[in-house]
């Protein structure tokens, strides 16, 4: 099968000749048919398998058939959760759209607004965006979502968990009701597909590949160590297997920046990525990291959606993610586009039941070894888990009732992500990107 006998135009065909590329892969086979006939789509595929162009490819064509309207109003919106993912779309639509006239943009927050306003008034037909920064804008009358005719949830699985759900109502209550959606991700949980049909209309649901998923040459390896002689025994795979550019994942944005500091001081080029960290710092870490400087890039989830990294060789899950489907995830940041790649997580005791949930969730065990020298205390008892309440609490300082919370909101005005999730309940599964 070739892209032209899936009806793109020669323009988008020069723009996918000049990527290099000569066939659609099985999601974009699948997709961008049903896309061009006007069907709301949801789309499951493994990470690294071309569900950005996927749906960009058959967007730009039904814009380009249209003429322009007049100020260019945003036609098709896309939402992702994280900076980096955004930025990479909109990195990919410019590049398909090269020899068409769509003007497109992209806004997030943890940079000057301003700029991006600028844009906005100009006029642009693709509006690729992180809710948090959208609304804010929206509400500051920068922009109008009222002729939206295409609206994409990328990374729809976390789009529509419980901590952005309050942004996707509002923005849906932004957009207009006739619309065509589009959803994809790598992972579908039941309450996800349940909560998406409230959204989609007559949907036609694409399977690449078996959901939650993870790509056959992904050689997937657990070693079993104690939480304490982890980051001893990750020098050691590393410098003893000579690896060149490794991304780590890390639960907390503290342990990453821990991991990261420990690494430098053991000669070992490393930088941090996390929601904490600005953007031109997030950026400077990432380009350093692709181009070689940066050997080790130790990340929360924040680089399991958008990255995009030709044949990474090595992942390394040095805390294992509490919700299962950041697994498939990570370690799709490896063996993408049909290479090879191997994932290796460092497990603990505190961990046996979060290797328990993925296993479950794969459906097939993960099968775990222990290197010599680093073999797990057997008589290890991991310590139960601290209740809510018994850590003792400072004595919180007096506010007035004017400005109770204001400080809060000022700091996370920046946010890439969901600005008004930050006020749910503390029980929420909601994390920061």
């Amino acid at each position: 099968m070739s892209f032209k006998s899936l009806g793109l135009s020669d323009a988008l065909l020069r723009a996918i000749s000049k990527k290099g590329y000569t066939e659609p892969s099985t999601i974009q086979a699948k997709a961008i048919p049903l896309v061009l006939e006007g069907k709301d789509v949801l789309a499951s595929a493994q990470t690294g398998t071309g569900k950005t162009a996927g749906f960009t490819l058959p967007i730009l064509q039904l814009l380009s058939e249209h003429p322009p309207q007049r100020r260019r109003p945003i036609r098709t919106l896309i939402l992702t959760p994280t900076r980096e993912l955004a930025a990479q779309i909109y990195a990919n639509v410019q590049e398909y759209s090269m020899f068409l006239d769509i003007r497109s943009t992209v806004i997030f927050g943890g940079v000057n607004a301003r700029p991006q306003i600028s844009t906005l008034r100009n006029g642009v037909d693709i509006l690729v965006a992180t809710p948090g920064r959208l609304l804010d804008l929206q509400s500051q009358g920068a922009l109008s979502l009222a002729k939206v005719e295409i609206l994409v949830l990328d990374e729809a699985d976390r789009m529509l968990d419980m901590g952005f759900l309050r942004d996707i109502k509002r923005v849906l209550a932004l957009v207009p009701k006739k619309r065509q959606n589009l959803l994809f991700s790598a992972t579908f949980s039941k309450e996800i597909k349940t909560l998406a049909q409230t959204i989609l209309n007559n949907p036609v649901s694409v399977k690449a590949t078996p959901e939650n998923t993870t790509a056959e040459k992904v050689i997937q390896k657990a070693y079993r160590v104690d939480k304490p002689r982890k980051s001893d025994l990750l020098i050691k795979l590393i410098s003893e297997g000579d690896w060149s550019q490794v991304l780590v994942f890390t639960r907390t944005k503290h342990g990453a920046n821990r991991l990261s500091k420990k690494l430098i001081s053991n000669n070992i080029s490393s930088a941090a990525i996390h929601g904490n960290k600005t953007q031109n710092a997030r950026t400077k870490a990432l380009d350093g990291f692709k181009k070689g400087t940066v050997r080790i890039l130790v990340a929360t989830d924040i680089a399991a959606r958008g990255l995009d990294i030709p044949l990474l060789p090595h992942v390394v899950n040095y805390e294992l993610p509490n919700i299962p489907e950041d697994y498939v995830h990570r370690i799709g940041r490896t063996g993408r586009a049909g290479a090879s790649g191997e994932a290796i997580s460092l497990v603990s005791a505190e961990e046996y039941d979060y290797v328990r949930g993925i296993e479950k969730l794969l459906g097939h065990k993960l099968e775990s070894e222990e290197i010599e020298g680093f073999e797990a205390d057997p008589n290890y008892t991991p310590p139960e888990p601290e209740k809510r309440g018994q850590r003792p609490s400072r004595k919180p300082k007096q506010q007035s009732k004017g400005n109770s919370g204001n400080s809060q909101r000022n700091k996370n005005s920046n946010s890439n992500t969901d600005s008004s999730a930050k006020k749910k309940k503390p029980n929420s599964r909601r994390r920061r990107y």
